[in-house]
C-alpha cells in the first residue's frame, strides 16, 4: 500500500517540481523588473487569491474524493449522497447462490453502472455549486471595485481594475478545481500534471512577452501580471473541460445536503487554516509602520525561496489525500498513516538542511534588493516542515468524517498567528511574521497530536522522528556556530556539504536503506 502511495507521490513530485519551476522562473524575474514596494502587490495579491480560492470551493475537493469512494464501497447506492440502488434485478443476481459466471458478469455491469452514475450525480452538484459561488463572487467584485480598491491599500485606488482581474482568475481557478479533482480520483495524473503544466507554460509565456513589449513599465504596471494568469486559467479550464469529460453541472438539493454536512467543517477549518498562509502577509502590511509594501515585497520574495520544501509539502498532499480518504480497514490506515509520516519527516529534514546550509546560493534567485531577508529562511522552512506533520495528522478526522474538528484545529494556529504577528510584526517587521508562521505551525502540529492521542491513537514512531529532527537542527547550528568562524564561502560550503552529508548517512544507516536495491527498483520501473 504504502509503495503505491509513494509511486502516486513520485508522479505528482517529478511533473510537480516541473510545473512550479517553471512557475518560479518568475520569482527571480519579477523581482529583477519590479522594485521592492511594487513586488510587494504581486505577494499581497497571491497571498489573498488562496483565500477566495478556499472560501469558493467549500471544502469540496476532499468531499469529492470522500463522497467517490464511498459509491465505490456502497456498489453505487451512495444513500447518503442520496443515490438510487441498484435495480432488484441486479441485486437478486448478484446474490443469487447458483450464480454463474454470466450472471456475475451481469451483476458487476450493473455495478459499475451505478457507481458511474452516483458518481456523475456527485461531479455534477459539486461543480455546479462551486461554479456557481464562483460567479456570484466575480460579478460582485466587479460591481464593487472602486471601494474594494480603497480598502486593500493606496497601492490600488489608481487601479480598481486589478480587483476584477484578480476575481477573473479566481473564477476560472475555481470553476477547474472539481474537474482536477476528478483526474485524480481517477487516477489520471499525467492528464493532471499536464494541464498544470499547460496552465504555467502559457503564464510564464505571457509574462517574458509582456516584459519584453515593456508593458510592465506602461501605467498599468503589475496589472499585466494578472492579464497574463488570466489567460493562462482560461485556456485551461477549457481545455480541461472536455478532457476530465465533464458533465453538465447541475445541483441535486439532496446530495448537496449530505455533501455539505462533511465539506462545511472543511470549509471553515480551511479558510482559517489559508488565513494562516496569507495573515502574515496582511499583518505586514498593516502593522508595519513605515515602508509596508517594501517588507512585504522582500518577505514574499525570500519565502518563495523555500519552493523545495513546498514542492515536497504539494506533491505529498496530492498523492496523500484520495489515498488515505479511500476505503482502508482501521488498521491498515492507522499503520500506514504513522509509517508515512515518519518517511515524511525524514525527507522534509533532508530538504531543510540542503536549502538552511546553502542559503546564501538560494538567495541568488532572487534580485540583488530582496537578498537583505535571507537569513529568515530556516525559519520557514521549519513552518513548512510542519504544515506537512498537521496535514498528516488531519487525515484521520477527515476519513472518519469528524470534519468540524479541522475548525478547532486551524482556528488555533489562527488565533496562535495573530497574537504573536501582533506582539512581532511591529518591532521585527518581517522577521516577527516569519516567526509568528512557525508559531501557527506549532500550534495546529500541537492540537493535532492532542486530537489524535484522544479519538485515534496511532503507532507513529515519536522517537525516532524526535530523533531525525534533533540531528538536523544539531548539523544547522554546527553549521551557524562554525561559519562565524571560517574565512571564505568556499571552506564554509564545504564544510556545510560534509554536514549534510553525514545527515544523509546517518539516516541511512538508522533505517537500514538499502540504496542499490532502492536504485535497481526505480530504474527497473
Amino acid at each position: 500500500m504504502l509503495e503505491r502511495l509513494a509511486k502516486q507521490t513520485a508522479v505528482y513530485g517529478i511533473s510537480t517540481i516541473l510545473v512550479r519551476f517553471l512557475s518560479y522562473l518568475l520569482t527571480p524575474y519579477y523581482t529583477r523588473v519590479f522594485g521592492q514596494e511594487t513586488y510587494g502587490i504581486v505577494t499581497d495579491v497571491y497571498a489573498l487569491i488562496p483565500l477566495f480560492l478556499t472560501l469558493l470551493t467549500m471544502g469540496m475537493e476532499s468531499s469529492y474524493f470522500r463522497f467517490a469512494a464511498r459509491a465505490e464501497a456502497e456498489n453505487g447506492a451512495a444513500n447518503d449522497v442520496a443515490s438510487k440502488p441498484a435495480s432488484k434485478s441486479a441485486s437478486k443476481s448478484a446474490n443469487d447462490p447458483a450464480n454463474n459466471p454470466a450472471n456475475a458478469s451481469v451483476a458487476e455491469a450493473a455495478r459499475k453502472t451505478a457507481v458511474a452514475a452516483a458518481k456523475r450525480r456527485l461531479f455534477a452538484t459539486t461543480w455546479g455549486a462551486t461554479s456557481l459561488a464562483a460567479l456570484l463572487f466575480f460579478l460582485l467584485v466587479a460591481l464593487f471595485a472602486a471601494p474594494l480598491s480603497a480598502y486593500m491599500g493606496a497601492a490600488y485606488v489608481a487601479h480598481p481594475s486589478y480587483a476584477v482581474w484578480v476575481a477573473a482568475i479566481v473564477l476560472f481557478d475555481v470553476g477547474a478545481a472539481i474537474p482536477f479533482a476528478k483526474l485524480r480520483e481517477e487516477g489520471r495524473s499525467m492528464t493532471y500534471v499536464g494541464l498544470k503544466l499547460l496552465s504555467v507554460v502559457v503564464n510564464v509565456a505571457l509574462a517574458f512577452a509582456f516584459g519584453a513589449a515593456g508593458l510592465f513599465a506602461s501605467s498599468f504596471g503589475v496589472g499585466w501580471v494578472l492579464v497574463a494568469n488570466f489567460a493562462a486559467s482560461l485556456l485551461t479550464w477549457c481545455v480541461l473541460l472536455p478532457v476530465a469529460r465533464c458533465p453538465r453541472p447541475r445541483i441535486d438539493r439532496r446530495i448537496l445536503g449530505a455533501v455539505l454536512v462533511y465539506s462545511l467543517p472543511l470549509l471553515v477549518g480551511g479558510l482559517a487554516g489559508t488565513a494562516n498562509e496569507f495573515i502574515d502577509r496582511q499583518l505586514i502590511k498593516y502593522l508595519v509602520p513605515a515602508g509596508a509594501m517594501a517588507q512585504l515585497g522582500i518577505y514574499g520574495a525570500v519565502t518563495k525561496i523555500a519552493v523545495v520544501m513546498m514542492l515536497f509539502y504539494q506533491m505529498y498532499r496530492l498523492a496523500a489525500e484520495p489515498f488515505f480518504l479511500s476505503n482502508f480497514k482501521k488498521e491498515e490506515f492507522t499503520a500506514m498513516n504513522a509509517a508515512a509520516l515518519k518517511y515524511y519527516v525524514m525527507a522534509s529534514m533532508v530538504i531543510f538542511l540542503a536549502i538552511a546550509l546553502f542559503r546564501d546560493a538560494f538567495a541568488l534567485i532572487v534580485g540583488r534588493d530582496f537578498r537583505e531577508g535571507i537569513d529568515l529562511l530556516p525559519v520557514v522552512l521549519g513552518a513548512n516542515v510542519l504544515a506537512g506533520v498537521w496535514l498528516n495528522l488531519s487525515f484521520w478526522y477527515k476519513r472518519a468524517e469528524r470534519t468540524s474538528l479541522a475548525i478547532l484545529v486551524t482556528g488555533a494556529g489562527l488565533f496562535a498567528m495573530l497574537v504573536a504577528g501582533c506582539t512581532l510584526i511591529p518591532r521585527l517587521g518581517y522577521y516577527g511574521a516569519a516567526w509568528a508562521r512557525l508559531a501557527s505551525e506549532t500550534t495546529m502540529v500541537a492540537v493535532s497530536l492532542w486530537l489524535n492521542r484522544r479519538y485515534q491513537p496511532a503507532p507513529y514512531a515519536w522517537g525516532r522522528i524526535a530523533e531525525y529532527v534533533a540531528a538536523a537542527l544539531g548539523c544547522f547550528f554546527v553549521a551557524e556556530r562554525l561559519g562565524g568562524a571560517i574565512d571564505g564561502a568556499a571552506a564554509r560550503h564545504v564544510v556545510n556539504l560534509a554536514l549534510f552529508g553525514a545527515y544523509g548517512y546517518y539516516l541511512v544507516r538508522r533505517e537500514r536503506i538499502d540504496l542499490r536495491a532502492m536504485a535497481r527498483a526505480i530504474l527497473k520501473r
